[in-house]
């Protein structure tokens, strides 16, 4: 992040000084754009679609539109604070400020009252939207030519910035600002932007793609460790997965923009701070889609990729608001990882396999949503936005996933006791040293999740635990005891 720069003219600013200082809000004010904002927040409203005939009357009836439907909270929004602190010093020298935006007048109306120095709003109506040339004409025609100075960002802002008597540019693209300066004076030039490509990046969460190794169970539980095609295949789908769910990621974040500004963790998120356009966010989560596709195409599974998509999305747009369906949801989503494995290296899934995996993840999604929950009754709250449970369900969620626990543990019992696994192992009977571990494994899990210490997604918590490393390294020990030679008695 670069740091702002004043012009170090100080004759030009004390000649504009007395001047109103207009203030842009969308990329200016504000890191986010308010009408992207509001469409998104309507993506997850199955009324969304009426609103659509206000398209024929204008972008600005449009505008007027979505803002009745998502009403602005101005608290929650990602200001610019180094141009907020300008402002403030410009208001304490006595400068008339005003906020001048293309959003609706609502919107404004509210952002100003809750930053409390605006001394006037002038503001899209509902008939006339005033971006570019029209927000130049009405600040002309309330000011006069050169009787105002504007902070804007965009490529639009220059119309308004060539009638203006000095400009305040704010993050605005290197081109913008060679023009704004060829224009004429600059009083203040900002530069706070983040690196996109990092940013998008850690939205993308690669931390993540470590759910996606379960790709390669159906290779190790079928024992085909040497088949050199299968791991070709199978490493093909981990790429499949992780570009898919990196897109699944963004559009999640984009839809989850007010729940996160209200999570006391996830509001620090790159979309949560205005980080990422929205617009980029939505491009770049299309093309990891289309990657995945395409990479699953490779190993004629791509109908897995499109399945596992249309899964997540409808999961990110209303299946995590309804309670119990919501961790079916993502049990499934971790199952279909292993499921997809097994299509592509033709070493297909068990019943075995599929009741273990099924149970184990039910159990960890409940985990998770147990998690949160305890999370949001300590910020002092009793709902989580978005989700479909209060503070009083922890329980009987404790109860549900701790069952789930024990039932993968008996499925793993069971298949340690099948006599089909004789024929794989020299010592099958030291699989069942496997049931203790798991079982204890489980049970930590839950208790850490208890004391409140689950602060991420199970997985990635047992990824990053010490005493989750040591039991998997015991439970490798084991299956290489057991295919041993060492004879024991069956």
């Amino acid at each position: 992040m670069s740091a702002s720069t004043i012009d170090t003219q100080p004759r030009i600013v004390a000649e504009q000084a007395a001047l109103p200082l207009c203030v842009d809000l969308d990329g200016t004010l504000i890191h986010s754009d308010m009408l992207h904002e509001g469409l998104c927040a309507l993506v997850t409203d199955p009324r969304s679609l009426q609103i659509l005939p206000q398209l024929f009357r204008g972008r600005a009836a449009f505008k007027e539109a979505v803002a009745a439907r998502v009403p602005v909270e101005p608290e929650l929004l990602p200001f610019n604070e180094t141009l907020l602190a300008y402002l403030r010093a410009q208001k304490k020298a006595g400068r008339y400020l005003v906020l001048a935006t293309a959003a609706d007048r609502s919107v404004a109306c509210a952002v100003a009252e809750c930053v409390g120095l605006f001394d006037e709003v002038i503001a899209s109506d509902g008939t006339d939207n005033l971006k570019g040339a029209a927000k130049a004409r009405a600040l002309v025609a309330r000011f006069g030519p050169r009787g105002f100075c504007y902070a804007g960002n965009a490529h639009s802002d220059l119309a308004v910035w060539r009638e203006a008597a000095a400009a305040i540019v704010v993050n605005a693209p290197s081109g913008v600002l060679a023009r704004a300066r060829s224009q004429g004076p600059v009083e203040l030039t900002i530069d706070n932007r983040p690196a996109v490509f990092r940013e998008l990046l850690k939205a993308a969460r690669p931390h993540q793609w470590i759910k996606n190794v379960l790709v390669f169970v159906p290779i190790l539980t079928a024992h085909a460790l040497h088949d050199v095609s299968a791991w070709i295949a199978a490493a093909l789908m981990f790429a499949a997965f992780c570009c898919t769910a990196s897109g699944i990621y963004l559009i999640n974040d984009m839809l989850d923009i007010r729940a996160d500004r209200l999570h006391p963790r996830k509001r620090m998120r790159p979309f949560a701070r205005g980080a990422i356009a929205l617009p980029l966010g939505a491009l770049a989560a299309l093309a990891l889609i289309c990657a995945g596709v395409v990479l699953s195409q490779l190993v004629h599974v791509a109908w897995i990729i499109v399945l596992y998509a249309l899964m997540s999305i409808s999961y990110s747009l209303r299946l995590k608001e309804l309670p119990l369906v919501d961790v079916f949801m993502l049990a499934a989503l971790y199952t279909i990882r292993v499921f997809g494995g097994g299509e592509a290296t033709h070493h297909r899934l068990s019943l075995w396999l599929l009741g273990f995996s099924s149970f184990l993840f039910l159990s960890l999604a409940l985990l998770k949503r147990t998690a949160e929950m305890m999370s949001v009754a300590k910020s002092g709250n009793t709902k989580a936005a978005r989700r479909g449970y209060d503070a009083s369900d922890m329980p009987i969620l404790q109860l549900f996933g701790i069952a789930a626990a024990f039932a993968a543990s008996i499925v793993m019992a069971l298949f340690v006791q099948s006599e089909a696994n004789a024929e794989h192992y020299a010592s099958p009977s030291v699989l069942w040293l496997t049931v203790p571990l798991l079982l204890f494994w489980a049970c930590r899990m839950w208790m850490a999740g208890s004391r409140g210490n689950m602060h991420h997604d199970p997985i990635i918590y047992a990824a990053r635990d010490r005493v989750s490393w040591v039991i998997g390294i015991a439970v490798v020990i084991v299956l290489v005891a057991a295919k041993s030679l060492i004879y024991l008695p069956k």
